[in-house]
């Protein structure tokens, strides 16, 4: 998706903290650039930072992105097809001096940190680069009241090797993650559109299945008004709204989680904020279909 959107240039930050009422909150940073070109090859990089729990986890990536967009048929060219590839590097690293091991608890006294654990971490951190592919499609044509997008990827094509599972007898690897989307920007008005669409996901034996429909209205010629809803099957429901006005887009959402462990534990759900900018077409025309705001 590197390149695709409505302008040249964009870059887009965002910002998710969730379990703050379980433990030490899950929060996770992210920053994003990519650029569009008149030669079909668009280009991104982009970081993540992520921290969860009272041993200090952390888990960041810093990536690169090429997409060529040249492929494209149809009456006036206005079906696209863009396929790219991303390079990066995966890093994990946490503190094991704050562990807090099951020998270390007294029934009656509680938590004793005196007492040494006889287990033994053989590794606290880990970097291991990471390559991943997708490709995607569009219907751009204007005259249309509906026009189709989808796309599908494969996350960690190389299965780089997971150093935490190395326990001296065997070794283990970080399982590909496949997903696929598929959507329909759906033009009501000359104000309002919506748009439906599907997500899903898999790596290994697990599984996510997402849907969601969010909607724009055009208030004028610089101010968009966002807002819709995703259901996560079988654990959370999330409604967001969110603002565009000139070139800058943000937006706001709420994971409210549905699940047994929703319900079981409260302070499971998350917050999450996000604003992008995108620079204005320049030189000869680019035509794409933004991709979807959130």
């Amino acid at each position: 998706m590197a390149g695709v959107m409505g302008g040249d240039v964009r870059v887009t930050s965002v910002y998710r903290t969730q379990w703050s009422n379980v433990m030490t909150p899950f929060n996770t940073a992210g920053l994003s650039a990519d650029i569009a070109t008149n030669k079909n090859i668009n280009a991104g990089v982009s970081f993540m930072n992520q921290t969860a729990g009272d041993a200090g986890y952390k888990y960041t990536t810093a990536s690169a992105s090429i997409a060529y967009s040249g492929v494209k048929f149809g009456k006036d060219k206005n079906h696209q097809i863009t396929a790219g590839m991303q390079f990066g590097i995966i890093s994990r690293r946490f503190d094991p001096s704050k562990f807090q091991y099951g020998d270390q608890w007294n029934a009656i006294t509680g938590y004793d940190a005196s007492v040494i654990s006889p287990d033994i971490v053989r590794t606290t951190s880990s970097a291991v680069f990471d390559v991943s592919a997708g490709v995607s499609y569009m219907d751009v044509s204007p005259e249309k009241k509906v026009n189709l997008f989808a796309g599908a990827g494969v996350f960690h094509i190389n299965q780089p090797y997971d150093r935490f599972i190395d326990n001296g007898r065997f070794k283990d690897y970080i399982a590909a993650r496949y997903t696929g989307h598929l959507g329909a920007k759906i033009t009501l008005t000359d104000r309002v559109s919506v748009t439906p669409n599907l997500l899903y996901m898999q790596q290994g034996n697990s599984r996510e299945m997402m849907a969601g429909v969010f909607s724009a209205y055009a208030v004028n010629d610089v101010a968009v008004l966002y807002a819709g809803l995703n259901y996560r099957a079988n654990d959370a429901i999330s409604p967001f709204i969110g603002v565009g006005y000139g070139h800058f887009t943000a937006g706001i959402s709420y994971d409210s989680n549905i699940s047994d462990l929703g319900k079981a534990a409260g302070g499971t759900n998350s917050f999450e904020v996000s604003i992008s900018y995108t620079r204005p077409k320049t030189g000869k025309s680019l035509r794409y279909l933004s991709c979807p705001k959130f």
